[in-house]
């Protein structure tokens, strides 16, 4: 279809005030017919899905003072302006709609209906990059609030196509999930209530800093089912964080009606219960009242009395996204209800009657608005797409840590021992002294407990409650919040108390976390370190011993890393605290104590590099590859070969992402056998992997198959006699070292 139609194809089939954008003229005319017959009052709010507010058009919990605000305390300029960029988003909608129709971008999801409430909420904040402004965590939904803080027409088009200069995510990521660093936009995940936690991270990093900003928490009434949504409204009233949780209650979750969704019919009873969270419900299709909602709610928040979750009532007048038809589950009276009570008709209606405005001036201003866009649309189609080449960019950081890596020749063999848990201890201690940024967080982490394994043992005594503290028993806000802290500046070192508990926090992980860099285009990071005790061997039984490196290694953006001794927990530890990627510290819990993980006590600031694996023992006749507590168990084995005229070299990984695969390779071909020994499953085990590498990049050295010794595909049970049996042995590793060397 040639460009030129783009004017005819609005006409017929974008949205507008009368009709839904999917609508033919025939359906129109019967939602029109049908919405005659509807008696006035069952389009009053709370009757079906129609939302014209009763009066009064706000409600509150009384905690706070609310200034009912009407034109008059307004500039008209500034409401003029406002209706103008209402009725830009508006009209982005639709144009996108229309570019779907042509080919033209792949997704959208709308904004209209909602955008008195996000232009409202604008005007009381202070959008600006890094500390000093007000931070923003978005919805897919808030394209009005994107234009409102500062994003341009031109930039809302480069995301829906995809081009190589959206600000967004440089095409990497779906159109509006807006990540803007000039404005403090985080990156937003396609995640239902991802948002929630690291909004209250940003929160929290606020109160450290003693600033008066706030962080904008957006969400649908949808999101309010997610468990998400109820830790952060937790966590957030305990501390008093400075965060607006706005609600924008449509009343449909996708194609689910708020009554099968939501206990109480709406969002704002949900939030009762919350001691310190204050709560408001506002008509969010009328301007003022919006207004009035948002001035008092961020007012509140910025004299430092707490977070509010508000509640604004919108109307949803297009389908979910471009990928939904509402008319297969909403009624023709429903659809023309919401329509006639669209915000920005209600907005120009109101400047028209206070004579702000005249409905020239809005025809005017119409007019205005679409040659905007139709200029920016025909602009952004002659921007370059991304480079194919640039698919791989932006996984991890790709600059310089500018750090002078220590190795084992640094260490003093005469310096007074350590073991594992201490020289963790010990480095946490270090980093947080040389670095006010950073800080340890965590179940059971604070006091002097210091955890269940006491690796944070005195950090609050010698650094405060403010930068060791314990935290609600929930590992997705563990992570989630983490997210907040570390986007905004600090370093946040977080502890799962075990690797069986860490699930709760995938959502935030996978999602959220290890593609924050990629989606936006390297833009926005997120450097943390999730320390995590793993590992069998101590009678856990099935919820204290897993391993979870083959699952983590599968998630780019993610580094891990699995020290097998005291000196490379305190180098690599150091590394991941300085690092400018999140990594997932794994601790075997055997190992914290264990005489063969003991070292020599590095010097202070001792780092070792990511990536780098460790020739624990030479040797030429085989290597075993292995990390964490399997680097004991096959030192055991060869120690016992060469007894046997067998002469073994092990490489300890030390850490799985970024895997150093030259080593391993290295190794193989010099001795031409190749064991590979891991504590995991070995069904589809990251040994799985070194297999595979081994096999296509060493097969002509090989004088025998690659072999496995790992653990049974079994829960861990708890019995001594059990555990031992399911996990690998020495005599296991040795038995199969002797079998390959045969072979």
């Amino acid at each position: 279809m040639q460009d030129t139609n783009d004017s005819d194809l609005d006409t017929q089939t974008n949205a507008s005030s009368d009709g839904p954008p999917s609508a033919s003229p025939d359906a129109e005319e019967a939602v029109k017919t049908a919405a005659e017959e509807i008696p006035a009052e069952n389009l009053m709010h709370g009757d079906g899905h129609a939302a014209i507010p009763q009066i009064p058009s706000i409600t509150s919990d009384g905690s706070i003072e609310v200034d009912e605000l009407s034109p008059a305390d307004f500039e008209p300029d500034d409401l003029r302006q406002r209706l103008r960029t209402m009725m830009l988003s508006r009209r982005l909608d639709e144009k996108m709609m229309t570019l779907l129709k042509q080919g033209k971008g792949h997704f959208h999801i709308g904004c209209a209906g909602h955008e008195a409430m996000q232009s409202a909420i604008s005007r009381y904040s202070r959008p600006g990059e890094g500390p000093g402004y007000d931070w923003f965590c978005f919805y897919y939904r808030d394209l009005c609030m994107a234009l409102s803080l500062g994003m341009t027409t031109k930039e809302a088009l480069l995301a829906h196509l995809a081009k190589a200069d959206d600000p967004n995510s440089g095409g990497r990521q779906m159109p509006e999930h807006f990540g803007l660093k000039h404005l403090n936009v985080m990156t937003t995940a396609s995640s239902v209530g991802a948002q929630f936690n690291p909004g209250v991270g940003f929160g929290f990093g606020i109160q450290q800093r003693g600033e008066d900003n706030y962080v904008y928490i957006s969400c649908g009434d949808g999101a309010t089912s997610q468990g998400d949504f109820h830790e952060a409204l937790n966590w957030a009233a305990r501390e008093q964080a400075p965060a607006l949780f706005l609600v924008q209650d449509n009343k449909y979750a996708i194609s689910v009606p708020i009554e099968e969704q939501t206990a109480g019919g709406t969002p704002y009873k949900l939030a009762a219960g919350y001691e310190g969270l204050s709560r408001m419900r506002v008509d969010g299709t009328d301007f003022f009242a919006s207004a009035s909602a948002a001035q008092a709610a961020i007012q509140h928040i910025r004299d430092g009395k707490g977070p509010v979750c508000l509640v604004a009532d919108v109307v949803r007048l297009l389908p979910h996204s471009s990928s939904d038809d509402h008319t297969k589950y909403r009624t023709p009276d429903e659809l023309e209800a919401d329509r006639k009570i669209d915000p920005i008709d209600r907005l120009e209606a109101a400047l028209i009657d206070e004579g702000i405005l005249t409905a020239e001036d809005a025809e005017a201003l119409q007019d205005e608005v679409h040659e905007e866009v139709d200029e920016a649309t025909e602009w952004a189609k002659q921007q370059d797409d991304p480079s194919p080449e640039t698919a791989n960019d932006h996984v991890f950081f790709e600059g310089d840590l500018d750090l002078d890596y220590n190795s084992e020749d640094d260490l003093d063999e005469d310096a007074e021992p350590m073991v594992m848990v201490d020289a963790i201890n010990r480095t946490l201690k270090e980093e947080m002294a040389r670095d006010e940024s950073v800080i340890v967080y965590g179940e059971d982490v604070a006091g002097d407990k210091g955890g269940v394994f006491t690796a944070t043992k005195n950090l609050t005594d010698e650094f405060g409650g403010d930068r060791c503290f314990n935290s609600p028993l929930a590992e997705g806000s563990i992570i989630g919040t983490a997210v907040g802290y570390a986007a905004s500046g600090f370093t946040p070192v977080v502890e799962i108390q075990f690797a069986d508990y860490i699930w709760p926090a995938m959502q935030q992980l996978r999602n959220q976390v290890a593609p924050f860099r990629y989606r936006s285009d390297g833009e926005w990071g997120c450097p943390m370190v999730v320390r995590v005790p793993c590992g069998g061997y101590i009678h856990g039984g099935l919820c204290h011993s897993q391993n979870v490196e083959s699952i983590f290694g599968h998630t780019p953006g993610l580094k891990v890393a699995l020290p097998s001794t005291a000196a490379d927990a305190k180098g690599l530890l150091a590394t991941a605290i300085r690092s400018e990627d999140p990594v997932l510290f794994l601790e075997h819990k055997a190992l914290y104590r264990a005489a063969s993980a003991r070292t020599p006590t590095p010097p202070e600031d001792y780092t070792l590099p990511f990536g780098e694996a460790r020739i624990a023992r030479e040797g030429s006749d085989m290597t075993i590859v292995t990390y964490g507590m399997m680097t004991p168990k096959s030192l055991n084995a060869a120690q016992e070969l060469e007894q046997e005229g067998v002469d073994v070299e092990v490489v300890d990984l030390r850490t799985i992402v970024p895997l150093d695969s030259e080593t391993v390779l290295e190794s193989v071909r010099k001795t031409n056998r190749a064991l590979v020994v891991y504590e995991d499953h070995e069904f589809i085990g990251f040994g799985a992997e070194l297999c595979a590498q081994i096999a296509d990049d060493a097969f002509t050295h090989l004088d025998a198959p690659v072999r496995r010794v790992a653990g049974e595909f079994t829960p861990i049970p708890f019995a001594h006699s059990l555990e031992r049996s399911v996990l690998p042995s020495d005599e296991g590793i040795l038995e199969a070292a002797r079998d390959l060397a045969a072979f």
